[in-house]
């Protein structure tokens, strides 16, 4: 089911986890490509992958750090010369930090995790609205977390990124929804990605994978997510079906949330 087929969609963070799946889905529909991450060598075998699997998707790279506005830029103007056009955004680079308590949160990690997770998403937004904007389309999907829509203990900046993400994506969906825009936020749970496999590492060096069977248990579903399946809502909320969502921040976490009350 080709329901891209021919769509523009910008990837960040795509070299690995939810961006590589995501690019899967997306080739798979149809849509050609640019892929965005900050780790060249990981990315050239990420399109590697797809390219061996979808050779008729046309795929731009762009190595860059998302934290820096000016390499945003570059990226979002490297896919208007080579597409001349922007349909799709995927907004989801980002890093989770360290595990540690608020008041001895390591300054210099805090403020990266704030520039990654959040001056990373919003200078995305700063320079592929006004395309959007321009072609009176388009279809933004911002990353937050369980961690933007709940509090998770000793994560304090990557929760505060993460909330913040979630406003950034309402007041988007306020501001440009009459140009034909729409934009939305998912909140994953724990996904088997490499990154939550490193929380688990942090959490329990010496059995990581105890730590992992101890968190499953307390979802709903007794299991933990996988990309895959954040992938096919991704895929659904950047295309013509989402025209009437925005402004949502969508939990993908098995249910996990509706533990904790109203969110």
């Amino acid at each position: 089911m080709n329901t891209l087929k021919e769509k523009v969609v910008i990837i960040t963070g795509a070299a690995m986890g939810l961006g590589l799946a995501a690019a899967k889905e997306l080739a798979k529909q149809g849509a050609h490509l640019t892929l965005v991450d900050y780790n060249k060598d990981i990315l050239e075998k990420a399109v590697a992958e797809i390219r061996q699997q979808f050779p008729d998707i046309r795929i731009l790279t762009v190595v860059a750090d998302v934290s820096k506005e000016t390499e945003v830029k570059r990226y979002v103007d490297e896919t208007i010369k080579e597409f001349g056009r922007i349909d799709g955004f995927y907004n989801n680079a980002g890093i989770e930090g360290r595990q540690a308590s608020m008041t001895e949160y390591d300054l210099s990690i805090f403020q990266k995790v704030i520039e990654i997770n959040l001056m990373g998403v919003y200078y995305g937004m700063r320079y592929v609205l006004p395309v959007m904007q321009k072609q009176q389309y388009g279809r933004i999907v911002n990353v937050a977390s369980v961690g933007g829509i709940r509090g998770v203990l000793n994560q304090s900046p990557y929760v505060a990124s993460k909330h913040a993400v979630s406003g950034l994506t309402k007041n988007a969906a306020l501001e440009y929804g009459q140009y034909g825009i729409t934009t939305n936020a998912i909140a994953p749970g724990a996904i088997l990605t490499p990154m939550v496999a490193e929380a688990f590492k942090q959490i329990n060096p010496a059995n990581p994978k105890l730590a992992e069977t101890e968190y499953a248990k307390a979802n709903p579903t007794k299991r933990l997510g996988l990309p895959e399946e954040v992938a096919k809502v991704v895929a659904f909320l950047l295309s013509d079906a989402a025209s009437y969502v925005s402004g949502q921040t969508i939990a993908i976490d098995g249910g996990q949330s509706n533990i904790y009350g109203n969110v």
